[in-house]
């Protein structure tokens, strides 16, 4: 009896802890989408190593960047685009919009891409008709799917990002050498290193990334005014247990990052394979989770297909409503995946409308698994700008009364933005 006291209590311990976990979970799950897997293994493939520091020095920026767009949402109860029209001016605001919508639509259609090439890994369909399906899909399950139902799928979806921490364990290490490039930074001032490593800054501190946490926190914010009939304020306990959600996503994210990265490194790059073409080659990473069993590529093959499949449906939605919350805050509009089709027609139309032109993006020529990179470095340079509004507006009382940033906050924010903005100057700077 006292034994199933005990069990119970820990049960209960564990489902108050999941609760807890909620958009910083979901934005840092989504954050390893496809183009951040493509991205991360071309730099673990390309460059074996020598990149992997990033995932550590990256983590820190990453966790403060996204608290501070979380508490933004819970302390000003509006989304980024909303804030910034409050406080800036309409120039400044329609940059920004004009901003997350080139950077997020190139993004859905480089995943619904990739999604349809990971898939013709297993059936013999046509890239075509599997775009289109993977399109339908992610809509549907977007607009007719209620909030609190679709934030559940998207807690269970990031669990297909495991197959690379487990294939990390599996495979022989060189640990010593692991460990040096994990702490000691390695730089090279040429054009291929500069490219991959803005893509890696901008698929880890991604502008979607930030309009969604915040628009995210307000919603959660909703809910509870729903289900309790009275607008709750925040709090500090609020706001701390937003940290605890969104710091263990950016590690889990974080740590995934660095498993895809030595896992193609060593996989990959050790083998002499410096340049990834196609899916089937992304695939070949993960080949020694099951080489013990018979059909090892195939069900390689498999596992990176569910693995890509499952986060594209994780990400395109938060690539599409993160554009659909920042152009409906512009403009007044009413916005909110917890709203029906008929309460928020002009959301979703953005979101329709976002998502169908990335999906015609697939159609002009472009190879899937370079257009995830392309779509990752032009991430990196567009989130310059924005991170400089995020310190700004995080920083300030008036806006954030007493939960504006404090030093540490303003520190690591400031040097997120030095540290992109410089990654992008120094690319710039190889094109000449």
């Amino acid at each position: 009896m006292k034994g199933n006291q005990q069990v119970k209590k820990k049960k209960n311990r564990f489902l108050r802890f999941f609760s807890i976990l909620g958009p910083g979970l979901t934005t840092g799950a989504a954050d390893d989408d496809p183009s951040g897997i493509a991205t991360y293994s071309q730099t673990g493939a390309q460059f074996g190593y020598n990149q992997l520091w990033t995932a550590l020095y990256m983590l820190p920026f990453m966790i403060a960047v996204q608290e501070a767009c979380a508490r933004i949402g819970m302390v000003a109860g509006k989304g980024l685009s909303a804030v910034i029209k409050e406080h800036y001016s309409k120039t400044v605001l329609y940059a920004v919009v004009g901003l997350v919508l080139v950077a997020n639509t190139i993004n859905i259609g480089a995943d619904i891409g990739a999604m349809a090439a990971a898939a013709q890994l297993l059936i013999p369909a046509s890239f075509v008709a599997l775009t289109l399906f993977f399109t339908l899909l992610t809509l549907l399950l977007e607009i007719f799917t209620s909030y609190h139902s679709y934030a559940r799928i998207l807690k269970w979806l990031a669990v297909t990002l495991l197959a690379y921490p487990i294939t990390l364990f599996i495979v022989h290490q060189p640990w010593l050498t692991v460990l040096k490039a994990t702490v000691i930074p390695h730089f090279e001032l040429n054009f291929n290193f500069l490219f991959i490593i803005t893509g890696v800054l901008g698929t880890t501190i991604s502008p979607y990334m930030f309009f969604w946490e915040a628009s995210q926190e307000v919603e959660e914010q909703k809910e509870k005014e729903r289900l309790s009939r009275h607008k709750p304020r925040p709090g500090w306990m609020q706001i701390k247990k937003m940290r605890i959600d969104n710091t263990i996503g950016m590690i889990f994210s974080e740590f995934t990052t660095w498993s895809i990265i030595v896992v193609a490194a060593t996989v990959l790059h050790n083998s002499g394979v410096t340049d990834i073409k196609s899916a089937s080659d992304a695939a070949r990473a993960i080949e020694p989770l099951v080489h013990t069993f018979p059909n090892a590529g195939f069900l390689a093959k498999l596992i990176f297909s569910i693995g890509i499949i499952g986060l594209g449906l994780l990400a395109i939605p938060v690539l599409s409503g993160s554009v659909g919350y920042a152009a409906c805050e512009a403009f007044n509009w009413k916005a909110g995946l917890n709203l029906k089709l008929k309460k928020a027609r002009s959301f979703y139309a953005v979101i329709c409308i976002a998502t169908l032109i990335g999906l015609l993006i697939n159609y002009i020529g472009i190879d899937p698994v370079k257009a995830l990179v392309y779509a990752a470095v032009l991430n990196g340079i567009a989130a310059v700008p924005l991170l400089f509004l995020i310190a700004r507006i995080s920083s300030n009382p008036k806006i954030m009364g007493e939960y504006n940033s404090k030093f540490i906050s303003k520190l690591l924010l400031w040097s997120s933005f030095a540290a992109m903005g410089a990654a992008a100057i120094a690319l710039c700077y190889t094109l000449y």
